[in-house]
């Protein structure tokens, strides 16, 4: 069974109800997922899913400090994320608060690493994104991502 890593920071557990959500729908839709605090994962561990998903509430436009921390050390594994399943969330505090560059700004380090991640025609383009405290919208957002996860990390590693 492929297995899939939600991975995410919150202060004010916004982000922490998004990273739920996507994890229970990701091990709804047949993948192992484990749900972490960012603070709970190593980079070596990153090497052990197919999929990872990462979650961040937007600081100035961009991700939480600890996720980039464990983004920048994860360079010493550079080229062995090759080929796996990546995606990224976000919520911040107002509308227009920079929840697209943050997303993109995660989607990028990914990409880097030669991972695979997969756009949406509707809705949240990039990866789901909550203003405030998640709302049905957004949720409902985190569900359909996690279902489009799961269907594409089965496609390739099942």
């Amino acid at each position: 069974m492929p297995k899939a890593l939600v991975c995410y920071y919150s202060r004010s557990h916004n982000t922490e109800k998004m990273a739920v959500r996507i994890a229970e729908v990701l091990n709804e839709k047949g993948l192992a997922a484990d749900l972490k605090k960012v603070e709970d994962v190593r980079p070596a561990e990153l090497m052990d899913y197919d999929c990872l998903v990462f979650g961040s509430p937007t600081y100035y436009g961009t991700m939480a400090w600890p996720l980039k921390k464990l983004i920048d050390e994860s360079v010493k594994h550079h080229g062995k994320l090759k080929g796996k399943v990546g995606g990224a969330f976000t919520s911040s505090g107002n509308l227009a608060g920079g929840n697209e560059t943050t997303v993109l700004d995660i989607l990028k380090a990914l990409m880097i690493h030669g991972m695979i991640v997969q756009g949406d025609h509707q809705g949240d383009h990039y990866g789901p994104v909550a203003v405030g405290r998640p709302d049905e919208r957004s949720l409902k957002s985190c569900e359909k991502y996690a279902a489009r996860l799961a269907v594409l990390t089965k496609k390739l590693f099942a």
